[in-house]
């Protein structure tokens, strides 16, 4: 056997995680020994949201998750143009739907 067949990892993925869970907010908070990211999702008209996803990091792997990500944001920067950052735009407190009411 090669050693690439010996070092492949086999991942699975259920159907409800791969349909995802929507986040447009992340809090990250740390200690010594770990990296805690929270994935909320806010909707705008609750006052409350929950926390949708918390995944936990050792420092080691924050840190190359940290770059894996902005490789991908480069490639997709280089491929679709700059993205724009929410200081350089007004997000509508409503996204662009009806307005609530009471």
């Amino acid at each position: 056997m090669s050693d690439q067949q010996q070092n492949q990892l086999n991942i699975e993925i259920s159907e409800e995680i791969a349909e995802g869970t929507y986040a447009n907010l992340a809090i990250i908070t740390h200690s010594h020994a770990e990296f805690v990211i929270d994935f909320v999702s806010v909707m705008p008209g609750t006052p409350k949201s929950r926390v949708k996803s918390r995944i936990i990091f050792t420092p080691m792997h924050a840190k190359k998750f940290m770059k894996a990500l902005q490789e991908n944001v480069d490639r997709y920067e280089a491929a679709n143009g700059p993205i724009q950052e929410l200081d350089q735009f007004e997000m509508p407190m409503n996204f662009g739907g009806p307005t609530a009411q009471a």
